[in-house]
């Protein structure tokens, strides 16, 4: 990551600056650590599919111009009168609109931009920079890619961690990975770490030794043992990654000891990634409904006690379609 000519950071580096701007954001929000709840991710697609094709205009019927302002900024638009309407585009945004006359036109080409200021100003603000993002996350330096994890917009954070992942050769991102699973104070964390659960899906090629391996292990961990919520489903992530894609070397034993999590929602995750490790690990087939009856008889949360007996069942008898996890009072 030098497109832009500079040297790439150092690991520690990256830590620090991720520390800084976890404590702004804490500041920022008059030192609540509360958790925000995120909504779905919601793929962007741009430019949308260009309206003059479904009217088949031709390349000689854009002759006027015009503009159109938003946010203080004012675009050139190439405009096209037909029977079947105006329409217009704008080229430096890369969207078309149509009207049944110019007004309604510059109207709709203004509302249909909406998607992607709204973007680019989550990315600014994330960043804490004023106006509109006018760049590619692509040319970002490394700390911003990581702060953009932390997006209110769960496609911008997707974005960004698709782009860590491109650059994982380096071995510079994981130290600040693991902190952010650490994390316990940016409002926006569940969506960060739920981006950095989905690279440790691959977590061998993301650690420079098993050191750095199980330090991300006990990270993950970690979110089981004292979850407060489960949102964004990182939780439920946490233990699917070490059930699913570390089972062989330190899933197993974790979620094994996460059955006894001060957390029902890292219990609820636990009780689930065992079901996957016995399905790479048939090895540990007896141990686990052995410590799923145990458990059972020891939870304190109704629906947790029977999500344990009920997929022990599953689990000694090869059901593969187990049953869905129990839903807690106020998840939705």
């Amino acid at each position: 990551m030098t497109a832009t000519g500079r040297s790439a950071p150092s690991p520690d580096g990256l830590v620090n600056s991720l520390t800084e701007f976890i404590q702004k954001a804490v500041d920022a929000n008059r030192g609540s650590t509360q958790a925000n709840k995120p909504g779905h991710r919601i793929k962007f697609h741009w430019p949308p599919h260009p309206v003059s094709y479904d009217y088949h205009v031709t390349p000689g019927e854009w002759k006027d111009k015009g503009t159109f302002q938003a946010y203080a900024e004012t675009f050139d638009v190439e405009i096209a009168t037909t029977k079947h309407g105006v329409f217009g585009r704008c080229q430096a945004l890369w969207i078309e609109a149509r009207g049944e006359d110019r007004p309604e036109m510059l109207t709709a080409i203004a509302k249909a931009c909406e998607p992607l200021f709204d973007r680019q100003f989550a990315i600014s603000k994330t960043l804490s920079q004023s106006g509109r993002f006018k760049r590619h996350i692509r040319d970002l330096p490394p700390e911003d890619v990581l702060k953009l994890l932390y997006c209110s917009d769960r496609d911008v954070a997707h974005q960004a961690s698709v782009e860590i992942e491109t650059h994982v050769s380096l071995k510079i991102f994981t130290p600040a990975l693991i902190e952010i699973l650490k994390d316990r104070k940016h409002p926006n964390r569940r969506v960060a770490q739920w981006c950095v659960l989905d690279l440790f899906e691959d977590l061998p090629g993301f650690c420079a030794d098993e050191k750095q391996e199980n330090e991300a292990v006990e990270a993950m961990a970690g979110i089981l043992w004292d979850a407060e919520d489960d949102f964004a489903r990182t939780t439920f992530k946490a233990g699917v990654v070490l059930g699913g894609h570390l089972p062989h070397k330190s899933g197993g034993p974790v979620l094994l000891r996460s059955l006894k999590a001060p957390s029902p929602f890292g219990r609820r995750s636990a009780i689930h990634g065992l079901f996957h490790v016995v399905e790479w690990q048939q090895e540990m087939r007896d141990e686990v409904v052995a410590a799923l009856r145990a458990h059972s008889k020891i939870e304190d949360n109704d629906q947790l006690k029977e999500f344990a007996v009920l997929l022990a069942s599953d689990i000694e008898l090869a059901e593969y379609d187990h049953i869905p996890e129990p839903v807690f009072p106020g998840e939705s």
